[in-house]
């Protein structure tokens, strides 16, 4: 155990969270702190930083409590590369295969489509780690009807590939490909990104409740966008 990893609590989390806390921290961060009624992951300086693995929704009401009075970051890790690791009941591996999915950048608004309002506040910034993780399951028939039974355990950290930060409102406009015509529509974003329409629709979502963009109108049954900044 490294001597930063025996600072750092362990309330219930996962592998990965784990793993990223202590990628991330630095000596004099203070761990598992309360805040306002909130256990925070991780304060340095004055900043509270918060290591969220997947579903934004949850961390909908800590951040609303907070962010008015504490500048806030969010790391999430991002998966690039997927190792899908098959375990028996007993913890034994049976396999394990290279998933073909290939996480992008884009695919964050998965998650920002669910905190739009918040992450234009000013006291809000997120940091994306693209990380490469193993993801460990057994079939014991308690998993999601989609996965035919097959539970996912636990996820792993492979490594950290890079990171990529956003603290001003203005910085999400990169996700807008360069040339992109004004106005556009969804499918237009949707092309000129190599995405489906309904990828581009979240995106489109997230920055009109951030402010980024507009509707001008209509092209039949497509709305149109334009850059509001």
């Amino acid at each position: 155990m490294s001597p930063l990893s025996q600072g750092i609590g362990s309330l219930n989390e996962s592998t990965l969270h784990a793993a990223i806390k202590e990628w991330y921290a630095q000596p004099q961060d203070r761990f598992e702190v309360s805040v306002d009624g909130s256990i925070i992951d991780l304060i340095r300086g004055t900043q509270l930083i918060e290591i969220q693995t997947s579903n934004f929704a949850a961390l909908r009401k800590k951040l609303t409590k907070l962010i008015d009075r504490h500048p806030v970051r969010v790391i999430y890790p991002l998966a690039r590369f997927k190792w899908i690791v098959r375990t028996s009941g007993k913890g034994d591996t049976l396999g394990k295969r290279k998933s073909s999915k290939i996480g992008k950048l884009i695919d964050i608004f998965e998650e920002l489509i669910r905190i739009p309002d918040l992450i234009k506040h000013p006291n809000f910034a997120l940091e994306i780690l693209v990380v490469d993780i193993e993801e460990v399951r057994t079939a014991d028939g308690k998993g999601s009807r989609w996965r035919k039974g097959v539970s996912i355990k636990d996820r792993r950290l492979v490594q950290v590939v890079e990171s990529h930060e956003l603290k001003r409102v203005q910085d999400y406009l990169r996700f807008l490909p360069d040339g992109l015509e004004s106005p556009f529509t969804n499918k237009t974003l949707a092309d000129a990104l190599g995405i489906q329409v309904f990828e581009a629709s979240r995106i489109t979502y997230t920055m009109r409740r951030m402010g980024l963009l507009e509707i001008t109108g209509k092209y039949r049954n497509e709305l149109l966008y334009v850059v509001n900044i």
